[in-house]
């Protein structure tokens, strides 16, 4: 069984400052990350693994420093690791990241199951798994809270929803994203901190990928940020005092003036 888990490494800190030039994230000197939702995501790769007699390889894009990120996925039990690292790959938004990303899977080669995070920390976006999923033609399950059995061909999970969960069978090669509730990530071992340490990490650039450069980074982005800004603070307001009634009645009151001034 053959396992990629994509991550992704995020700032570390509430105090994110962006590019006034490119709008982007800088990234340089801030503490990073593994983006936790991918911890999750680790684990699970990791444990699939363990149960299929598997190989796990860690994905990411991202400046050198990203190594960093790499290394702690093996200290956890994955196998082999690639950084997917190029100034040509700087500004890209979902679609982008998820074009670079595919065309490093197809360069590592075979593959029966990927998994990714739900979502980054830093964008919140939830897109960049099911955009690989698209650029490598595979199906996708997101928000997976269950993997109930893999088999040579097959895999059957709970996929969490807002009122339950669903149960979903897709053929393989597919692509998971996973939310926090599939596990518990482990505490990396000694001895895999050691194997962490002496790993080879493998580096792809945009012409390992043979990948078209028009579709790379900020000018291959077809969504840029135009302008961000801190929306100024909501003024007014009103605080209702009184026991829990009187505050009930003075509510229903406000809320039928409201009303009565929509009309």
């Amino acid at each position: 069984m053959n396992i990629i888990v994509c991550i992704k490494q995020v700032p570390d800190t509430a105090n994110i400052e962006i590019d006034p030039q490119t709008n982007t994230l800088i990234r340089e000197g801030v503490e990073s990350i593994i983006n936790p939702f991918d911890m999750y995501a680790i684990e699970e790769a990791v444990r699939t693994k363990e149960k299929l007699n598997g190989n796990v390889i860690a994905v990411t894009m991202g400046p050198p420093q990203a190594e960093i990120a790499l290394r702690e996925a093996i200290s956890m039990g994955v196998d082999e690791a690639v950084l997917v690292s190029d100034r040509a790959f700087a500004g890209s938004d979902t679609w982008a990241t998820s074009y670079t990303l595919a065309c490093a899977i197809r360069k590592i080669g075979k593959f029966d199951i990927i998994f990714c995070g739900k979502q980054a920390a830093d964008g919140d976006t939830a897109q960049v798994g099911p955009g690989i999923s698209m650029h490598l033609d595979i199906p996708q399950v997101t928000y997976v809270k269950k993997i109930e059995e893999v088999t040579a061909d097959r895999a059957r999970v709970e996929r969490m929803t807002e009122e339950g969960y669903e149960i979903i069978e897709a053929p393989l090669p597919v692509l998971f994203t996973v939310v926090k509730e599939i596990n518990e990530p482990r505490i990396p071992s000694l001895k895999g901190k050691m194997k962490a340490k002496s790993a080879q990490i493998k580096a792809l650039t945009a012409k390992d990928l043979d990948a078209d450069e028009k579709l790379l980074g900020l000018n291959g982005s077809p969504t840029q940020v135009v302008k961000i800004f801190t929306p100024p603070p909501r003024e007014g307001g009103e605080m209702l005092t009184g026991s829990t009634e009187e505050i009930v009645d003075k509510l229903v009151k406000v809320l039928k003036d409201e009303c009565k001034s929509k009309i």
